[in-house]
């Protein structure tokens, strides 16, 4: 499907200029049909008119109908006109969005089959190696230490599909009450980061904020962004999670010293299935869809989203939600 792309654009591009083309002849043989016919009436009128002026008002009214007719098609053939470029464009818009859905889908299934073999083969290897040798306590913990935090990988990206899916049907589908969000953002840095990860998280989280949020819903926003900062960045970078009030706004934001995202695609980020690249050559792991839960639940909770370059490098989300 994808590699038949160029070839129905050029089709369609011959179809476009056919299409124009018979349009601009067929108003072309109307204004010369309609010229002969005034033509004929005129020649007709100076046969049958021997008065001169009778003539020429017959001749002056046949020029005034010619003048008449010749706007009447030229307008409506240009109406006409502007009407298939409307719709041209229309058709042209529809495919270019169904072709970058479609390649978005296809990397999307791509990237789903590898975040699913990944952990359920390294599960399986493991549990094996358990199972056919004999280990001394201490290398058994850390198999089943792995293995937990495989399924824990396994569970979150089951649970972001699920949740995508769920966003997708549903305007609304949180349960908000006053939380303390400072303390729910420390617990989430505490509990559901990997130490990997967790190592490299400088916090300064401002105590004592509060606000109406959804307790199960909301750390998937902070989860998600830190994620997505591990990904891009180096495994030794530190990512910054910030957390304050600024008058009647609350600002959370998470930084990184990554790759950066392009001014043009800060927006396309947010898109359901959208990463940058091709995934058949790209390297890091993801779905498309962890940023997309972001913006929607960050939505969902009044808040708005924006991305800033950060300096020397990298990029800064930050979230503000009214206080």
């Amino acid at each position: 499907m994808i590699n038949n792309k160029p070839n129905k654009l050029f089709l369609f591009y011959i179809l476009v200029a056919y299409i124009i083309f018979q349009f601009v002849w067929w108003e072309i043989l109307l204004v010369r049909q309609t010229r002969e016919i005034h033509a004929e009436q005129q020649k007709l009128t100076e046969l049958a008119s021997s008065n001169e002026t009778l003539l020429k008002q017959n001749i002056a009214e046949l020029s005034q109908q010619e003048q008449h007719r010749i706007y009447m098609i030229v307008g409506e053939g240009t109406v006409f006109l502007i009407l298939i470029t409307l719709g041209i464009l229309k058709v042209y818009r529809t495919y270019k969005r169904d072709t970058e859905l479609a390649l978005q889908q296809r990397n999307f299934l791509l990237s789903i089959t590898h975040e699913l073999k990944s952990p359920i083969a390294s599960v399986k290897l493991q549990l094996q190696t358990m199972q056919k040798h004999e280990l001394a306590k201490e290398m058994q913990q850390q198999l089943i230490a792995n293995s937990l935090n495989d399924t824990e990988r396994l569970n979150n990206l089951v649970e972001n599909i699920l949740m995508s899916a769920q966003l997708d049907v549903k305007n609304d589908l949180l349960y908000k009450e006053q939380l303390d969000v400072s303390q729910l953002v420390n617990e989430i840095l505490q509990k559901n980061i990997p130490e990997k990860i967790a190592s490299r998280i400088v916090s300064h989280i401002q105590g004592g904020i509060h606000m109406k949020a959804d307790k199960i819903a909301f750390p998937s926003i902070l989860i998600n962004l830190i994620e997505n900062a591990a990904k891009y960045t180096p495994d030794s970078s530190e990512i910054k999670i910030s957390l304050s009030t600024r008058e009647k706004e609350i600002i959370l934001s998470v930084a990184d010293l990554g790759i950066g995202i392009a001014d043009e695609e800060k927006t396309k980020v947010f898109e359901k299935f959208y990463r940058t690249g091709n995934e058949e050559t790209r390297k890091t792991k993801g779905t498309g869809l962890g940023l997309f839960i972001v913006k929607r639940l960050t939505e969902q909770h009044n808040g708005k989203i924006t991305i800033q370059n950060n300096q020397p490098q990298g990029s800064v989300f930050v979230i503000t939600f009214p206080l």
